[in-house]
C-alpha cells in the first residue's frame, strides 16, 4: 500500500477534521496521484469530502467502526478487512485522517508527502518521516509556491531491513 498526505512544517495535518490550509497545486497533485486507485479514508476525512460523496474515478473504502449510510463507499470495520481489499486492488492509497494513517502506516511502503512551508494550528499530526529510521526521502518530485506558501511534493520509501 501507499499513502498520500499534506503536512505543515511541524508535520501537522489538520484541525477540527479538515485541512486549515489547502493549496490548489496540492489538490491537483492528489487527484493525479490517486486517480484510478483504491482510496482508504476514515469517517472524519470522508465527512470533509465535497458533499460527503465518494471521490470520482476511484474505489472508495471507508474504515470505520461506527457504520452508517455512505453510498458509494465500501465500509470496513477493521484494518484486516482493509488489508484484504487492498491486496486485490491494483493500487491502494491511504488518504487519512490521523487515526487511519496511524493504523495503516506499518503496511505502507511508499508515502507521497506534500510539505507546506508554513505553520498553522493543528490538532492532528502525521509521524515525521524525516526522523524515522524506517523511511527515507527517495525523491523531491516538484516544488513551487502558491499564495505565498512554498511547497514540495516528496516521495518517501520504506527502508527494507538489511538495506540500511
Amino acid at each position: 500500500m501507499e499513502l498520500i498526505v499534506a503536512v505543515y512544517e511541524d508535520w501537522g495535518i489538520g484541525k477540527d477534521g479538515t485541512q486549515p490550509i489547502a493549496l490548489s497545486a496540492d489538490r491537483k497533485f492528489f487527484r493525479e496521484t490517486t486517480r484510478g486507485c483504491m482510496v482508504i479514508a476514515g469517517r472524519r476525512t470522508v465527512e470533509d469530502f465535497p458533499g460527503k460523496k465518494p471521490l470520482p474515478g476511484r474505489e472508495n473504502v471507508l474504515l470505520t467502526r461506527q457504520g452508517g449510510d455512505y453510498p458509494g463507499f465500501t465500509l470496513c470495520e477493521n484494518v484486516e478487512k482493509v488489508l484484504e481489499l487492498a491486496q486485490k486492488a491494483p493500487r491502494a492509497m491511504v488518504i487519512g485522517g490521523g487515526s487511519v494513517y496511524r493504523q495503516l502506516l506499518p503496511y505502507c511502503d511508499r508515502a507521497y508527502v506534500t510539505k507546506l512551508k508554513t505553520h498553522v494550528e493543528c490538532d492532528t499530526w502525521f509521524p515525521d518521516l524525516d526522523e524515522s529510521p524506517e523511511w527515507r526521502l527517495a525523491e523531491t518530485l516538484d516544488s513551487g509556491e502558491e499564495n505565498g506558501i512554498g511547497f514540495e511534493f516528496c516521495l518517501y520509501e520504506r527502508i527494507e531491513v538489511g538495506n540500511q
